[in-house]
């Protein structure tokens, strides 16, 4: 049985919509564009779709120089993806306080009024170095705005075990991974310690503890609790959390396209 790649996605802003790619670029944030960008309040705190569901109904086109976001019942809006002032502020996501570049006014305006708080977008520079949980990782792996790891890998099998279980489709999107694979068993990817794609090889770091954000629908934004029930009746470990998917660390740089081979080293 060969594993292969059967998607690639990022999602630039945390929280907000999916881009799906045919090929990605390997940074040491994780894929190139990936959660580089983040939603905060007024105290720099990071607000997600656990907050204010709305989000997850932003969807977002981005190039090397502009990122376009569109909302329902917002009027398009274009923006520099990097911003050309580099103000800089201090923000915070989970435990962790790190250097982040604000959006302007135009963006936090719209932002503000789509999802009736005050709030500002942000951009993590080249120059930010927020590292991932030692617990789990080397001494300088670092991760962009994504909750604690660069990538995070989900297989097709796991999905699916979970839609018969719950007895409908449940939408891939739901759990945002970065990759997905087909051509293994449900949940085969708990087994995994080393992976290679394309001769980079990626240390499988831990598995992925699942909050509530599966619930909401990615689009219509409405909750549907079924799905962490289920999953929580058959996936929840002795520390009480409930776990679908891996998080990844990548060990050089490359690119990932569709239909490349996963080979499982360990």
């Amino acid at each position: 049985m060969t594993i292969r790649i059967s998607e690639l996605n990022i999602y630039p802003i945390k929280s907000a919509g999916q881009i799906a790619l045919q090929s990605a670029k390997l940074t040491r944030f994780g894929f190139e564009g990936d959660r580089r960008w983040m939603v905060v309040d007024e105290l720099g705190k990071f607000i997600t779709q656990r907050e204010n569901a709305a989000i997850s109904l932003i969807r977002i086109k981005l190039s090397e120089t502009q990122m376009e976001l569109a909302a329902p019942s917002m009027p398009g809006l274009t923006v520099n993806s990097i911003p050309e002032k580099r103000q800089s502020m201090s923000v915070k996501i989970w435990l962790d306080q790190c250097d982040a570049n604000d959006m302007g006014d135009e963006v936090a305006h719209w932002l503000s009024e789509y999802l009736s708080t005050t709030c500002r977008l942000v951009h993590m520079p080249e120059t930010t170095r927020r590292p991932t949980d030692p617990g789990f990782s080397s001494e300088g792996d670092t991760v962009s705005f994504a909750d604690g790891f660069p990538l995070l890998l989900i297989s097709e099998a796991s999905l699916s075990e979970l839609s018969d279980r719950i007895g409908r489709e449940v939408e891939m999107n739901r759990f945002r991974p970065n990759i997905v694979v087909s051509g293994c068993d449900a949940f085969a990817e708990d087994l995994w310690g080393v992976v290679q794609i394309g001769g980079v090889e990626y240390t499988v770091a831990k598995p992925c503890a699942r909050c509530s954000m599966p619930t909401i629908d990615q689009e219509t934004g409405k909750v549907d609790r079924d799905v962490m029930t289920t999953l929580a009746s058959f996936r929840r470990k002795p520390d009480g959390q409930i776990y679908l998917g891996q998080n990844l660390i990548s060990r050089g740089d490359g690119v990932v396209n569709i239909g490349d081979e996963l080979q499982v080293l360990s």
